[in-house]
């Protein structure tokens, strides 16, 4: 009877024990099913949200409830920038030669919805589309072309590029090419032509710069002729103008001289001294013939204003008398009076 007794409490116990056990694991199931159905969406991020398999909507950046069992979260997409490195791949030009590439892709998800559900991986088809595009591209170049015509390159790029992943909620930002590696051979054909090329440059700005100094040489020297050649000018202009202005002054300094002989009221016998003066001047050259006027050889008519002028003769005898050479005066020596016309 006690052992019964016992038994039922011992029961009694144990699912009491069991229910408060339940009980925690369920109030401990709820708490995990609230939190788990607060959601917070960071900054910069989109949540693509499914009910029951089915997209419902999309969720911006902070704190969603989530219905739990019925709602999922079925992409996360991070509306930052990414870049997309793609290995060297080898390309074919138009002359048939072949190049390795590299490009980087600079993308962002302007749309989550598109980009979960607009292809299975966005970013490895946009890899694959890139690598494509980038072999059409380039196809149509040439070696030379593709070398020097990045930027058309990067541009053809990436407006195909972004045109193609709109339906994927991707936008393509840029494209940039990081290498172009032709090979080997073409690089040492490139660089054999590109050392010809800057040996010919040398050679042409040498040439052209002996031509420069030669020619800036010629118009110095000219330049020099022209300005002694404009000095010479000027000083004889100047030497000119100073013999015409002696002239000038001096025929009118004669011209003042016989205003002032007429204001003087000369007469015939200054003119006449005048005259005789002009003609010693004439007289007292080197020259072997004298050419005389008319006027002057009826002047000197009168022969003792010609003598007493010109020095001609001696018309006026000297007031001394020179001593004889014969004659001793008696006063100083009459042992030697020598009598002229005498034999002694």
């Amino acid at each position: 009877m006690v052992s019964a007794v016992l038994m039922k409490a011992s029961s009694a116990n144990s699912g009491q024990v069991l229910g408060i056990i339940i009980t925690i694991l369920v109030i401990l199931f709820v708490l995990i099913v609230i939190f788990r159905s607060i959601i917070i969406v960071p900054q910069a991020m989109q949540f693509v949200v499914e009910r029951l398999g089915k997209y419902k909507k999309t969720w911006e950046a902070g704190l969603h409830l989530k219905v739990p069992i019925i709602e999922r979260i079925a992409k996360r997409a991070s509306l930052k920038e990414q870049v997309l490195d793609t290995p060297p791949q080898p390309v074919i030009t138009k002359d048939n030669v072949t190049i390795q590439i590299d490009s980087v892709v600079y993308f962002h998800i302007f749309d989550a919805k598109l980009f979960a559900y607009g292809a299975h991986d966005p970013v490895v088809a946009l890899e694959n589309l890139s690598a494509t595009t980038l072999r059409n591209i380039v196809g149509e170049l040439t070696l030379d072309e593709s070398l020097t015509s990045r930027d058309t390159i990067n541009g053809r790029l990436t407006q195909t590029l972004d045109e193609a992943t709109d339906r994927w909620g991707i936008k393509v930002e840029r494209v940039e090419l990081k290498n172009i590696i032709p090979p080997a051979e073409i690089r040492a054909s490139m660089e054999k032509e590109m050392k010809a090329e800057r040996e010919r440059r040398q050679t042409v700005l040498e040439a052209e710069g002996h031509k420069q100094a030669v020619i800036t040489r010629a118009e110095g020297d000219k330049q020099a002729i022209v300005l002694a050649a404009e000095g010479e000018r000027d000083a004889r202009i100047a030497r000119a103008q100073g013999e015409a202005q002696a002239i000038f002054l001096a025929k009118k300094a004669e011209a003042d001289g016989i205003k002032e002989l007429l204001n003087a009221r000369i007469d015939e016998r200054v003119l006449e001294l005048k005259r005789y003066e002009a003609m010693v001047k004439v007289a007292d050259g080197h020259s072997a013939k004298i050419i005389i006027p008319t006027d002057m050889v009826q002047s000197v008519k009168n022969p003792i204003l010609f003598s007493e002028m010109t020095g001609i003769g001696d018309v006026t005898k000297s007031r001394e008398k020179e001593p004889d050479p014969a004659y001793v005066d008696p006063c100083c020596d009459e042992d030697q009076v020598v009598i002229p016309g005498s034999s002694k």
